[in-house]
């Protein structure tokens, strides 16, 4: 729990960092995924240690993975809104509401509740018909946010946000999916693939959402989709169990955690930056 917590403090705060880079990055055409808008947003420094944060979150994540339940996890990953909010609230001077104060409570809650009634990782391997799917997963999310600049904003946040939460979901079951990193074995294991793919898409499809849209409803779209999904497969798929007689605690636990990142989701979308670089602060 430990290590989930950490990844979630990295990712909240590079959240932070990537978005206000992103935003100051040049506009580009305008489609669902523009795969340019990496590179011109790799110009940014605040950019460049988001990514860092990024990485040091995804190996605590896998840590955490390798141990605990996908549905602890996955919560603990939707709390990084909290830490968001509160890197806002004490960096970029924005104003969090009594309301908003009392959803990062309300995650904090829902994770200690989580803590207490996570048991171990599932000891189910995972059949070759799921590690085949999560790729097939992965390439659909590649798919939908070609498509997603065609729609109307509002769903194409939408659209964006579902899918960033699909691929980082692939991510996480793809972890467990893996049994043995040596060579040449792990080369044949399609989750090896489903892994690298859905990451990649989900990355590229929440930089889109980052620069043009409503952020608020690809966050919540994201959140949903990161850990609903990877929650029931790890738990019907995998074995993931809770501690004797506390099932109700961790589902209790992980709908308040998750109700209480939905809350958070504008954070998704911290201040942006005016043309001097300085940051105002981020209203409704």
């Amino acid at each position: 729990m430990i290590c989930a917590f950490g990844s979630a403090v990295c990712y909240g705060t590079a959240s932070v960092l990537q978005a206000i880079a992103a935003r100051a990055a040049e506009p580009g055409t305008g489609s669902g995924v523009d795969p340019a808008l990496l590179i011109r947003a790799l110009r940014q420094w605040r950019y460049i240690v988001g990514l860092a944060l990024d990485g040091l979150g995804f190996v605590l994540q896998i840590i955490a993975l390798r141990s605990l339940p996908i549905y602890a996890v996955g919560a603990a990953l939707a709390a990084s809104l909290a830490v968001t909010a509160v890197v806002a609230a004490r960096l970029l001077d924005v104003r969090l509401s009594g309301i908003e104060w009392g959803a990062v409570a309300v995650v904090c809650a829902g994770l200690a509740m989580l803590g207490l009634a996570s048991g171990e990782e599932g000891d189910r391997p995972g059949s070759d018909a799921l590690r085949w799917s999560m790729l097939g997963v992965a390439v659909a999310v590649l798919l939908a946010g070609a498509v997603a600049g065609r729609l109307p904003d509002k769903a194409r946040a939408l659209v964006l946000g579902l899918g960033a939460g699909f691929g980082f979901g692939v991510v996480e079951v793809s972890v467990r999916l893996i049994d043995s990193v040596a060579l040449p074995e792990v080369l044949t294991n399609p989750a090896l693939y489903a892994l690298l793919l859905g990451g990649g898409a989900a990355f590229l499809l929440l930089t889109s959402a980052l620069q043009r849209g409503s952020v608020t409803t690809a966050t919540a779209g994201m959140v949903l989709g990161e850990t609903i999904g990877p929650a029931l497969v790890g738990v019907v798929w995998l074995g993931d169990r809770t501690r004797e007689g506390l099932a109700w605690l961790a589902v209790v636990g992980f709908a308040v955690a998750v109700a209480g990142a939905l809350a958070l989701a504008r954070f998704g979308e911290p201040p942006s930056t005016s043309p001097a670089g300085t940051s105002n602060p981020a209203g409704d």
